[in-house]
């Protein structure tokens, strides 16, 4: 039985629409993460489309041509000074995300297998130094590692050396350091999130199959915290790479990152097509080098 071709189409009861995303569980879930997806792809898409918009832009004297060019990524591709802050920014940004999360997963690991009780306590006192502000511990960092300060006068007072090393603080060495304690807590947690999720019957079997500690943590412990491992490699290692405050104020010279650049041509320099494009590069640079590891990381689960 077919519906003649000018029957009128039923209408869509509200009621019956309410009924059906009642029943069907995927879609409340839609619903329910709708407000806050849409408010992400605005505070995200907006901004970005502006970037890159701004990128074309150029700048003619003290005004702003808003006719659509490269020049701006052929001046960066020309000049070897965007190329060596780039990759300074990754070296740093790499080094002290590897070192911190080598710190924290031992961390992480003895909470979550060796404390039973009062876990709660113990992640508020791993993260109770970066309850205060951001500028305030680079700020100690500074009174550490200064010509003068606290390093320096141990090492003089136990005759390491004679006199004080000037290198310890605006370098960067000084920036991959600060820049290591600074974001530690966000390691942390999403590593000892993955341990705590960890079904301990595996390895309560492993051990009755003949496994030793190390073999039970190497083959089941470790290939299950990777997501952790993974989380928190991105949680440091994308805001790193930019960040301009930690080389301003500890890296000196030497330690001058992207970042500082970046914010130099937004701020004295008043050139904000190419900051622009430098953005542009940056995250395009960072987006490569996370596929990469997101890469490695399969295979090695693999293996």
């Amino acid at each position: 039985m077919t519906l003649a071709a000018n029957s009128p189409v039923p209408p869509v009861r509200p009621g019956a629409v309410l009924r059906f995303l009642h029943r069907n569980e995927a879609w409340r879930g839609y619903l329910l993460i709708l407000p806050a997806l849409g408010l992400m792809l605005v505070a995200i898409l907006f901004p970005l489309g502006s970037t890159l918009m701004m990128s074309t832009w150029s700048l003619s004297g003290y005004e702003i041509a808003r006719t659509p060019s490269l020049d701006n990524y052929a001046a960066m591709l020309g000049h070897p000074m965007y190329g060596v802050l780039i990759g300074r920014s990754l070296e740093v940004a790499l080094v002290a995300t590897a070192v911190t999360v080598a710190l924290c997963y031992p961390m992480a690991y003895y909470v979550a297998f060796h404390v039973h009780r009062h876990k709660a306590l113990w992640l508020m006192l791993m993260t109770l130094p970066f309850w205060t502000s951001y500028l305030l511990r680079v700020f100690a960092w500074k009174v550490v590692l200064g010509y003068e300060g606290v390093l320096n006068t141990a090492l003089v007072g136990l005759g390491v050396v004679e006199t004080p090393v000037a290198a310890l603080l605006y370098s960067q060495t000084a920036v991959t350091v600060v820049l290591a304690h600074s974001w530690a807590a966000f390691a942390v947690l999403p590593i000892y999130v993955s341990l705590e999720k960890i079904d301990r019957t595996y390895l309560e079997a492993a051990a009755d199959l003949g496994d030793g500690p190390w073999r039970r943590f190497w083959r089941i412990t470790f290939p299950l915290s990777l997501p952790g491992v993974v989380a928190a490699f991105f949680l440091m290692f994308v805001p790193t790479v930019g960040d301009y405050i930690t080389p301003a104020m500890v890296g000196g010279p030497d330690g001058m990152m992207v970042g500082n650049l970046i914010q130099a041509m937004f701020g004295p320099m008043n050139n904000w097509p190419a900051g622009a494009a430098l953005s542009v590069v940056l995250m395009v640079t960072i987006a490569l080098a996370g596929l990469a590891f997101l890469i490695v990381g399969r295979l090695v689960r693999r293996v």
